[in-house]
């Protein structure tokens, strides 16, 4: 195994009378992991006391629920904007059930937004090749319509809240799409980390992790076409992290049909596998760096979500995400790559 890369583990327990067993002393275990890139820490607690809890698909159907929604057939001409004509001239971008429309709370200058189905509800089993191709299709050409209108803006992101405990404002299945100058800390981080390692070691630091997953196998979920599947030694979701890793991509204009196949073929098998794992939501990002670069290619990443339980619908995000900026995660990346591999 190489050098450069370093897993660092702290394991530790915690003990305590447990009143469930009659107040004898108990231990339970934790573990705290060192990003291998970034140095941030993450923390793995609380193994099997989350669980992902069924949500009540059929009940955001009810007019009284569902409400107004501007995604769906019938409102979309009248309710929902078009881009100015230096944009997109067509003033929507439409591919099978897809419509692609300017976000009217932008996150940038240019701000997409893909509705990806007619339906209104569409469980995650309803996410055909189709639908999945023809959305991610329309929004990769605006993202490299407005690289060609907009150089300046050096980053483009795809992101993807799917369902209310991922903060999805609206059930109807929808993906951001936008170029950015500031794209989020975690995309920053890991930019600036990539081009350090490679500055130091004069190699990828994205070419050597994947070898070395490879190799060992923990944590190395499979391939389709050009793009690798793993999950990440420090996971950013609660309920564990896939990622897809497309080692050749660098910029949003090297991003082609067939890097699209590849992850529609692998989203398929995740979606398999949340669908009889029970898992009914998720965030989902894809990043982008410079053009001209070699240090940092294209990835995918997606954590399931989830309310921790329907009585208070309490969110699965506490303290320690949201001040203390560190991600905790029940599930143990090696053993979730186990799970996922069987889909592969």
């Amino acid at each position: 195994m190489s050098g450069t890369i370093k897993f660092q583990v702290f394991e530790s327990e915690s003990r305590f009378l447990d009143p469930r067993k009659g107040f004898e002393e108990t231990v339970e275990g934790f573990q705290v992991r060192i990003d291998p890139l970034t140095g941030r820490t993450g923390h793995f607690s609380h193994f099997g006391a989350i669980r992902s809890q069924r949500l009540p698909l059929e009940d955001y159907l009810k007019p009284e629920v569902k409400g107004f929604c501007p995604f769906c057939k019938e409102n979309r001409d009248k309710r929902t904007p078009k881009f100015i004509g230096d944009v997109v001239p067509e003033g929507r971008l439409t591919r099978g059930e897809t419509v692609l429309i300017p976000n009217l709370f932008p996150y940038d200058i240019h701000s997409a937004v893909a509705i990806m189905t007619d339906e209104h509800l569409c469980p995650v089993e309803g996410f055909t090749e189709k639908r999945l191709y023809d959305s991610l299709y329309v929004g990769i050409d605006f993202l490299k319509r407005i690289r060609s209108i907009n150089p300046e803006l050096p980053y483009h992101l795809m992101s993807w809240n799917y369902m209310p405990p991922s903060g999805g404002g609206l059930v109807h299945p929808h993906q951001q799409y936008f170029a950015t100058e500031f794209p989020g800390n975690q995309f920053t981080d890991e930019y600036r980390a990539s081009e350090e390692f490679f500055e130091k070691n004069r190699i990828s630091f994205w070419d050597e992790l994947l070898k070395i997953e490879k190799n060992t196998g923990q944590r190395f979920i499979g391939e389709t076409g050009k793009a690798c599947w793993i999950t990440p030694f420090v996971s950013l979701g609660i309920l564990g992290e896939i990622m897809c890793v497309f080692p050749h991509v660098f910029s949003v204009d090297d991003f082609d049909e067939g890097d699209m196949d590849a992850l529609v073929s692998g989203l398929l098998k995740i979606f398999r596998y949340y669908s009889e794992s029970g898992i009914y939501s998720f965030n989902a990002a894809m990043f982008f760096g410079k053009k001209d670069q070699r240090f940092f290619p294209c990835h995918f990443r997606i954590i399931p979500r989830t309310f921790l339980n329907m009585r208070d619908y309490a969110p699965d995000l506490n303290f320690f995400q949201s001040l203390l900026v560190e991600p905790v995660s029940v599930v143990i990346p090696e053993e979730l790559c186990k799970e996922v591999k069987a889909y592969f």
